[in-house]
C-alpha cells in the first residue's frame, strides 16, 4: 500500500538521488575537467607535449576507470570516512562517485578537445594567442557541444551509480529498491524506484540533448 509513509520515502529518495547524482557530477567536472585539458595539452599532438605527464595521468585514469564501482566504493571506504566522517549514506557515497566520475570526465573532455579541428588551432597560434587563450577561447569553445553531450552521458553514468550504491546502504532510490524490493520482496515498490529512475534519467537525456543541440553552430 502506498500510504504517506512510503510516499513520502520515495520523495526522499528522489531527493537523495538528484543530490547525489548531481553533487558528484558537478565536483566531478571540477577535477575532471582540469585533468581532461591536461591530457588533450600533455598528449603528442598537444598545445605542450609532456610525455610523463601525460603518461602519469593517462595510467591514473585507466586504473581507476577499470575497477567496478562497487568494489572501488568499498576499497574507499576509509577515505570515504576521513573525507566525511562516515562510510554510508548519500553524502558518503558522493565520495566514491567523484572519484570514478572525475577519471571519465577526463577521458570524456580529453576526447572532446581532440575534435577539435586543429586548423582553428593553427589559425589562433598565427595570430599571437598564448596557449591559455587558445584553451580557453578555441578549444573549449569548439568543443561546448560535445562536452554538453558528454556532460550528460556522465550524469545518466552516474545516477545508475548512485543506485547500483543502494546495495551497500548508499541511500536514494536504489536503497530502496534494495530494501523494499530484494529484502522484503515488495516488488510494487521497486518497480515504482525504477520507473522514478528511468523518469529522471530521461529527463537528464531531453535536458542535455537539446542544450547540445542549441550550442551546436553546425545546426544554424
Amino acid at each position: 500500500m502506498f500510504d504517506s509513509k512510503v510516499i513520502n520515502m520515495l520523495l526522499e529518495g528522489i531527493g537523495d538521488t538528484l543530490y547525489m547524482t548531481l553533487g558528484s557530477t558537478i565536483i566531478g567536472y571540477i577535477v575532471g575537467l582540469p585533468l581532461g585539458i591536461l591530457l588533450n595539452v600533455s598528449s603528442e599532438k598537444g598545445l605542450k607535449p609532456n610525455s610523463v605527464l601525460y603518461r602519469i595521468l593517462d595510467i591514473i585514469c585507466n586504473i581507476i576507470r577499470s575497477i567496478p564501482f562497487l568494489i572501488l566504493l568499498i576499497l574507499l571506504i576509509p577515505f570515504t570516512k576521513l573525507v566525511v566522517g562516515q562510510s554510508y549514506g548519500s553524502t558518503a557515497t558522493i565520495v566514491p562517485l567523484v572519484v570514478c566520475a572525475s577519471a571519465y570526465i577526463a577521458r570524456v573532455v580529453e576526447s572532446s578537445l581532440n575534435e577539435v579541428d586543429q586548423g582553428v588551432i593553427e589559425a589562433a597560434k598565427a595570430m599571437g594567442a598564448s596557449n591559455r587563450q587558445i584553451i580557453l577561447k578555441v578549444l573549449l569553445v569548439e568543443a561546448r557541444t560535445s562536452l554538453v553531450t558528454g556532460f550528460t552521458i556522465t550524469t545518466g553514468l552516474l545516477l545508475g551509480y548512485s543506485a547500483m550504491s543502494g546495495t551497500v546502504g548508499g541511500g536514494g532510490l536504489g536503497d530502496i529498491a534494495v530494501r523494499y524490493g530484494y529484502y522484503r520482496w515488495q516488488t510494487d515498490i521497486m518497480i515504482v524506484t525504477v520507473i522514478l529512475l528511468i523518469i529522471i534519467f530521461q529527463i537528464i537525456q531531453y535536458i542535455g540533448t537539446k542544450v547540445a543541440l542549441k550550442l551546436d553552430h553546425r545546426k544554424r
